[in-house]
């Protein structure tokens, strides 16, 4: 798998306008490499950006992001795309007020059940493995072997 992903990259995986890129790394909510004044994502900030994508799509708002996220930070102690398997679901739920992550589906029925107000859930290992899912199959349908089609590839392009 690659290692580091361009803004048009980011935006053709992701969806993500240039602009909001530039803001979210301007606010620090995510903090691609820098290399001179191009940005570069690894799979984690992909990762992260798919997780705020679903967060705002449910309403979220950039405060309310932050604060997911800083709780993903400690909860994890690394990097989310390392920290979700390939196997286990992990759920992100709130009430609003609350943060929870849980993986087991009898954890989530017993908070649902205790709640006193709706429930929102987002399955952070979704969001992982529709990432690691769309770089793969972007990276077969880009790549070219052969030199001879490399070069055809730029002509036409």
């Amino acid at each position: 798998m690659q290692d580091r992903f361009s803004s048009q990259e980011v935006i053709a995986l992701t969806g993500v306008t240039a602009r909001q890129l530039q803001w979210w790394d301007e606010r620090g909510v995510v903090k691609p490499e820098r290399v001179g004044h191009r940005r570069l994502y690894s799979i984690q900030n992909l990762t992260e950006l798919a997780v705020i994508c679903e967060l705002r799509r449910k309403g979220f708002s950039l405060q309310g992001v932050r604060k997911v996220m800083r709780f993903l930070e400690r909860e994890f102690g690394k990097g989310l795309a390392e920290s979700v398997g390939r196997s286990s679901d992990v759920h992100l739920l709130t009430d609003g007020k609350r943060l929870y992550l849980e993986t087991s589906a009898r954890q989530i029925v017993d908070i649902l059940k205790n709640s006193n107000q709706p429930i929102l859930g987002i399955c952070l290992s979704d969001a992982v493995r529709q990432v690691r899912a769309e770089v793969v199959a972007r990276k077969t349908s880009t790549s070219v072997t052969s030199p001879t089609l490399r070069r055809r590839a730029r002509r036409v392009s």
